[in-house]
């Protein structure tokens, strides 16, 4: 074989190749292949969206792709006739981070055997994820409207409020410019990572129906810290400033996607941990001094009562679990601690009206 002959069969496979991968760009068959799923179908709906550290060993894998993540979950199922649906999101304590699927918020919540005021069944779908954002929670709550939910419950915690840790997570680097992407993340080759993900995420299916497990729980777990520095810093803010740049826009925006649908909103500041050990006179825990949140506490409750006219319901439940209940961070539960919130919630719900035993 001559070079020049070499030369031209490369020439040809390169062509070929661009022409491969922008065919593929203009059709973006990836929006058709995520909402194929083996889940609700072959094998059962997942409790919560996946995620994963150790796929290997939890069935589950950490993705980007909302909509294939959707499909696994238990949510996409069609919704029956009686079924009234509740929607709950928040970051990895909602999502049971240390807990079985069937340990979670939203399954101990379901598991209190309310009804909706007009005798549907109540159905708790947990569409928690890992990551500290509430724009993260806004992206998973703007997908979860197309699921007809009836109620919405959203768990929120000042760590998740500063503007620069909203792009912190993957989930949003990948999802919120979408519409923005450059024309090379569209192609065979820009998106092998995601189609790799949406494959192992049906392998993982078949085990994930065998054991029910989808996340690894060590036998030891470190508890979280109760004694602290001297240290009253907070995301380089100090008592000296007040806080600023707090996404409460991102709340308004959620509550404008669930007014949409006339749907009823619970906005719950979740429980933290408030420790009683060296210098918690200055930090409630290791991600809190004290001053930051007592005053993150009187900014959402101020907003709360401006927007209240737009149709939702704040409850703030911060000191509402004993210390002992909660596990390696300051928002993570036991199960007993997950039980708690479960029924200290459900009595809201079931004051509001909107459910009833």
């Amino acid at each position: 074989m001559t070079w020049g002959k070499l030369i031209r069969i490369v020439i040809k496979a390169a062509i070929l190749f661009a022409l491969c991968n922008l065919v593929y760009a203009l059709v973006n068959p990836l929006t058709a292949l995520s909402s194929l799923s083996i889940y609700n179908a072959l094998v059962p709906g997942r409790a919560r969206l996946p995620y994963g550290e150790n796929p290997a060993a939890s069935y589950s894998l950490t993705m980007t792709n909302l909509p294939a993540m959707f499909a696994s979950h238990e949510i996409s199922r069609p919704k029956a006739a009686d079924e009234y649906r509740v929607v709950v999101i928040g970051d990895s304590g909602t999502w049971g981070w240390l807990l079985e699927h069937d340990e979670t918020f939203a399954a101990q919540l379901e598991a209190l055997g309310y009804t909706s005021a007009d005798g549907r069944r109540i159905e708790v779908y947990n569409l928690g994820y890992p990551g500290m954002a509430l724009e993260k929670d806004g992206l998973i709550l703007q997908e979860a409207m197309q699921y007809e939910p009836d109620l919405i419950i959203w768990l929120v915690t000042l760590q998740s409020f500063p503007l620069d840790r909203q792009i912190d997570a993957a989930l949003v680097q990948q999802n919120a410019a979408d519409s923005f992407r450059l024309l090379w993340e569209q192609t065979l080759v820009g998106q092998r990572r995601e189609i790799a993900d949406w494959l192992r995420l049906q392998i993982y299916g078949f085990a994930w129906a065998a054991t029910g497990v989808d996340q690894v729980i060590p036998d030891e777990i470190t508890l979280r810290q109760s004694d602290f520095e001297p240290d009253s810093s907070w995301f380089g803010y100090d008592q000296a400033a007040p806080l600023t740049d707090l996404v409460f826009p991102v709340l308004e925006d959620g509550i404008g996607l669930i007014a949409e649908r006339s749907a009823p909103l619970l906005i719950v500041n979740e429980p933290i941990y408030i420790s009683s050990g060296q210098n918690s006179d200055i930090r409630y825990n290791s991600f809190y001094p004290r001053w930051a949140y007592d005053q993150y506490r009187e900014l959402l409750a101020a907003w709360a009562g401006e927007q209240r006219a737009t149709g939702f319901t704040y409850l703030d439940l911060w000191d509402s679990i004993p210390p002992d209940e909660f596990t390696d961070t300051p928002v993570h539960l036991t199960v007993d601690g997950t039980q708690m919130l479960a029924e200290r919630v459900g009595e809201e719900l079931e004051s509001l009206g909107w459910v009833r035993r």
